[in-house]
């Protein structure tokens, strides 16, 4: 049981965070160098980020239930370090639920107030302006969920050896 939980959370956490990582440093660079800042463009990093968000929220899921299960099984000095792996991973979820819910739907109505296309709008339109705003804080919430799984990822490599160790079964 003790191997099945450690797989399921390092799984998770491997997916997640190399999903952010995949996204932020392959995928979105090199759409924007093959399309351009185009509406296919933000149509594709907007339906990516969407798909990886939701599996980033099945993620953390499976990782709060192994790790709640973990916890159960760990001794007492151990589950410090669980809870703290187990805050950073609600911190992800809460964020890419911002992006998910709030940012991202906001930027669709100034995508569409702005006649479809962001980039053709005047510099100085509200809607584009906003859209703008919008985007980079999308990046830094986005960026803020990647270093919050690097920080899990870390913690994670404290468990080696007996850090957390679980009483047999």
């Amino acid at each position: 049981m003790n191997v099945i939980l450690r797989a399921l959370r390092l799984l998770s956490m491997v997916v997640w965070v190399g999903g952010l990582i995949f996204f932020a440093f392959v995928e979105a660079p090199t759409a924007f160098h093959v399309m351009g800042m185009t509406r296919e463009f933000a149509q594709l990093i907007g339906g990516s980020i969407g798909n990886l968000n939701r599996l980033g929220h099945a993620c953390g899921f499976i990782f709060i239930f192994a790790t709640l299960a973990a916890w159960l099984r760990a001794e007492a000095r151990g589950r410090r370090l669980l809870v703290a792996e187990l805050a950073l991973v609600v911190l992800m979820i809460l964020a890419t639920m911002y992006v998910q819910k709030s940012i991202i739907p906001a930027m669709e109505r100034d995508r569409i107030a702005a006649g479809g296309d962001v980039d053709a709008a005047a510099l100085d339109n509200p809607a584009r302006l906003d859209f703008e705003r919008l985007h980079s804080l999308s990046e830094k919430v986005e960026g803020a969920a990647l270093l919050l799984g690097l920080g899990v990822v870390v913690l994670m490599a404290f468990e080696g050896g007996n850090t957390i160790a679980i009483r047999p079964a």
